[in-house]
């Protein structure tokens, strides 16, 4: 595992978003950050779920959460130009973004992808992701130390057979990660941008992409924090534009 032990007030009045924050790696990640001090805004598009992890946050008496609910593959332009408005009338800034929504798709070769399904994949993937960090980038830039972090994947920097637009997508956000990365590294901008690989981790996706495997065999969500926790906070001020490994 990523070999960091957090500081308990690590992230002390940050107000930190949170995409696909609802169950998996979104959920557990959105309580770690709540439980080290963070103010978190749950994105997600299934309300119940959100609710939920808003609850569980809420009764560890950590800071309060506020909950974004949005569908990534439905949602126009104005649709993330409104939810920024929002955030800044209600926080004034954003100290950090996590892109952690993502969609398996179909995994097949690629002479037999679906056109439509591979589109679907890719705009919430890899377009979504664009757009939310396109309308909250002048909200990052407000933060004296702010850190966007992308989930890749494995087959996101090698690809491998049969990962279809799945693949493709996560490689499209490793190239996004290493535009902005490039874009806001200098002496106006406070925003630091980095991928993390989770690897194998005990999740619905992992199962549905492996529907054989046994998914105790892979740590919970909750094991692969440390690296979540160190990507966001400010011990990894100087860390950008790095592919980073949680396990």
């Amino acid at each position: 595992m990523f070999d960091y032990k957090a500081p308990e007030a690590l992230l002390k009045d940050r107000i930190i978003l949170v995409t696909g924050a609802g169950s998996g790696i979104g959920r557990a990640a959105a309580k770690a950050y709540a439980a080290h001090g963070a103010t978190v805004i749950l994105l997600g598009r299934t309300i119940s779920k959100l609710e939920a992890v808003y609850d569980e946050i809420e009764a560890a008496g950590h800071p309060m959460p506020a909950i974004v609910p949005l569908n990534l593959e439905g949602a126009a332009v104005k649709d993330y130009e409104e939810m920024a408005m929002t955030i800044e009338q209600n926080f004034g800034r954003l100290d950090g973004l996590l892109h952690n929504a993502a969609i398996l798709g179909q995994r097949s070769p690629v002479e037999l992808q679906d056109p439509e399904g591979w589109n679907k994949v890719m705009h919430v993937n890899a377009t979504a992701p664009f757009l939310l960090s396109r309308a909250l980038i002048p909200l990052l830039r407000e933060s004296t130390d702010a850190s966007i972090i992308f989930t890749s994947s494995s087959v996101g920097r090698k690809a491998k057979a049969y990962w279809g637009a799945y693949a493709v997508s996560k490689f499209a956000v490793e190239g996004l990660s290493q535009l902005l990365a490039n874009e806001l590294d200098d002496e106006r901008h406070n925003v630091r941008v980095n991928t993390l690989n989770p690897g194998a981790t005990r999740t619905s996706m992992r199962a549905r992409a492996y529907p054989a495997e046994n998914p105790d065999t892979n740590p919970a969500p909750e094991d692969i924090m440390p690296a979540y926790l160190y990507l966001m906070g400010a011990d990894s001020h100087d860390v950008n534009g790095q592919q980073i490994n949680a396990q």
